[in-house]
């Protein structure tokens, strides 16, 4: 995950300041304390930017030219995941240590104790925070019950590879559309649908102590509850739809749905999702008036990167969204009478 030496999430500026007793009286507010020797204090430079959204947050951090300790307190009772862009982080939890660089992530269950984190001189990270509440109700969902004990995250996280290395690019090009001038993410349906991504797939992906059971299939599913979770989705393309929505609708534990809506539709619910919204914009475009805007079109379902949006849209339907549109309009003109 090395980057250049830019500030991340600029456009969401949270806090700045080389004073030390105003960085300790910020973080402390957020539940951490930072740990400074007279002469880190001196060259203190502390930069965080972040993005909050319903269930999560999304930060950046730097605190100046010396390595620096900082601790998540008791109020802390989110899962912490640390993706660093620029040096080193070390990351210890009770008897256990992580080396956590843009190779290595380290996400941190608030059932670990005594956590503390130091950051090597001049180095960057993204976190993200995702609340211990909304993570435990999408394992519920997913799993079909409440968890019986408290979930615990495998700590280290490989980003070169599979899962670790998706995360990575996905949360780079989320930060890549926030920081963009016309961005519109934070809209319910984008919101929704990152939280969900993240939530979902750090859950079916990155090993932790319900993944064994979450790879067991509790109960076969017919054809009619994939059919009552393509209804609820259709009903509800222009609205924020999670798994736990899905669950309800269809009376099906999470894991069962996602393995049987795979075999029956060859998809995820949630790449379904995605795809329906896609038929959703080309309808729109084919009764668009004129003037209309794939961008706002686009937008309104949901799609926030234009270019992946583009690709996708080709991708399913042969040809581009302005494509469509303009097709549509020469397919309406009026003719001209031949003189």
């Amino acid at each position: 995950m090395q980057l250049g030496t830019t500030p991340l999430l600029e456009r969401h500026g949270v806090f700045r300041s080389r004073d030390a007793e105003e960085t300790r009286g910020f973080l402390g507010g957020k539940g951490y304390q930072i740990h400074l020797s007279p002469r880190q204090a001196k060259q203190l430079n502390t930069h965080i930017n972040a993005v909050y959204m319903p269930s999560l947050y999304l930060s950046y951090m730097h605190y100046g030219s010396l390595p620096i300790a900082l601790a998540p307190g008791p109020a802390r009772s989110d899962f912490l995941v640390q993706l660093p862009i620029r040096g080193q982080l070390a990351a210890s939890m009770g008897d256990e240590s992580v080396d956590s660089n843009r190779f290595r992530a380290v996400i941190v269950s608030p059932v670990r104790e005594r956590c503390r984190f130091v950051s090597c001189a001049d180095s960057t990270r993204l976190q993200l925070a995702v609340g211990q509440a909304a993570l435990s109700a999408q394992l519920a969902a997913l799993l079909g019950e409440p968890p019986k004990v408290p979930l615990d995250f495998a700590p280290a996280m490989d980003l070169t590879t599979g899962y670790g290395r998706s995360l990575a690019q996905h949360v780079l090009m989320t930060v890549a559309s926030l920081d963009a001038a016309d961005s519109v993410l934070l809209n319910p349906i984008t919101m929704s649908a990152f939280e969900q991504f993240i939530m979902t797939a750090l859950l079916l992906s990155h090993p932790h102590n319900y993944s064994e059971a979450l790879r067991h299939l509790a109960k076969p599913i017919a054809p009619r509850d994939v059919r009552r979770a393509i209804d609820y989705i259709e009903a509800r393309l222009d609205q924020p739809i999670t798994v736990a929505d899905l669950v309800a609708a269809t009376g099906v534990a999470g894991r069962t749905l996602f393995m049987h809506f795979k075999e029956f539709q060859g998809v995820s619910p949630m790449r379904y999702l995605r795809e329906a919204r896609l038929r959703q914009v080309r309808r729109d475009l084919l009764q668009a008036e004129a003037g209309a805007s794939v961008t706002d079109i686009a937008m309104s379902a949901g799609f926030t990167h234009m270019g992946r949006f583009s690709v996708a849209y080709r991708g399913s339907f042969g040809e581009s969204p302005s494509e469509t549109l303009k097709r549509k309009h020469q397919r309406h003109a009026p003719m001209r009478s031949k003189s």
